[in-house]
């Protein structure tokens, strides 16, 4: 299990980040018990070996304008690497595609989208998304409201599996 791989006090450590990545290295030592010269060469450590991949703001998109979210479930005509590739690297450039993640099943790939207005995901969708290369057919829906939204993974259920393997 990956997550064995790191002691207790590096769990506690991406724990804390994740729940608060702008908090201070004083407050994040202080947090998980230990001094801040060893918690920032942790942290410096985390981040070298990837398991901390970026720090960001969780920006509220509706109170910048952006009302309209939509997931896209794309089919492609031909799932060959190099296509499969090609698709994820155009989901790239698109800057209304704020997730893309490759399905298996009916569906290849969906695409987490938002957009000002419906208008502005309209012509996204028509000019682009469904004009892409290798794009055989494009399903979307209209979010209405969320309901949870959570970043990152659930440290009690980690820790629960580790325990259960002590």
């Amino acid at each position: 299990m990956p997550g064995a791989k790191l002691d207790p006090i590096d769990r506690q450590i991406l724990h804390e980040l994740q729940e608060d990545g702008r908090m201070t290295n004083v407050e994040l030592a202080k947090r998980v018990g230990i001094s801040a010269p060893p918690c920032l060469r942790r942290v410096r450590t985390l981040e070298e070996a990837g398991y901390i991949r970026r720090y960001h703001a969780d920006v509220d998109a509706r109170m910048l304008g952006f009302e309209v979210q939509v997931f896209a479930m794309v089919g492609l005509l031909s799932q060959a690497e190099a296509d499969l590739s090609a698709f994820e690297a155009r989901c790239r450039e698109w800057s209304l595609v704020r997730e893309c993640h490759m399905l298996n099943g009916e569906v290849d790939f969906i695409l987490k989208c938002v957009a000002p207005d419906l208008s502005t995901f309209q012509s996204f969708l028509t000019e682009e998304l469904t004009a892409a290369d290798n794009v055989a057919s494009v399903k979307t829906s209209l979010v209405i409201r969320g309901a949870k939204d959570e970043p990152g993974v659930p440290f009690d259920v980690l820790e629960a599996r580790l325990a259960e393997e002590a």
